[in-house]
């Protein structure tokens, strides 16, 4: 049931980032040709395609992180003993779950913060961009949990036949 669950997380996840990147490189290219061939623009095109590129990147890295994309010193535990490489991985694993954790309740605070303003173009309220915050945070925590034991005991990150370390990072 769980493995279903995290298969339909990753699946949601991977969708939402293509529709996502597809809809702002539309978006951009649009405004591109309409720059060049009629000298006018759209206005909202360059705010939405901010916006869109926020929420990429926070629902992305749950992605990169749960197939070893992100920057990693991995040196120090691949040169100790085993028992003091999981430890070491331990507590790598808690020191990105609390940091998960403190910026999801310090980015809920933001939005609240924000929940007023609204942004140029398109007058939404900012709230909305800055969601991406803490539902890009509780997606990587979510992420860490589902790697965090097979990370811990072997140190290795999830498999799939589609996406590695190299294509995580280049989300």
């Amino acid at each position: 049931m769980l493995e279903r669950i995290e298969r339909a997380l990753v699946a949601c996840n991977r969708w939402l980032l293509i529709v996502l990147l597809l809809a702002m490189a539309c978006i951009v290219f649009a405004n591109v040709v309409l720059r060049y061939t009629t000298g006018d623009s759209i206005v909202w095109a360059e705010e939405v395609a901010r916006h869109m590129m926020i929420w990429v990147t926070f629902l992305g890295s749950g992605l990169v992180l749960r197939f070893g994309g992100h920057v990693a010193i991995d040196n120090l535990h691949r040169a100790v003993s085993t028992r003091s490489a999981r430890f070491l991985r331990a507590v790598v694993v808690l020191g990105i779950a609390g940091f998960c954790v403190f910026m999801t309740y310090f980015s809920v605070l933001y939005v609240w913060a924000t929940r007023f303003q609204t942004t140029a173009a398109t007058d939404i309220p900012i709230s909305y961009i800055y969601l991406a915050m803490p539902v890009g945070f509780v997606l990587m925590l979510v992420h860490l949990l589902f790697v965090a034991r097979n990370y811990i005991t072997a140190g290795d990150y999830a498999q799939s036949d589609e996406m590695n370390a190299d294509a995580a990072a280049s989300i």
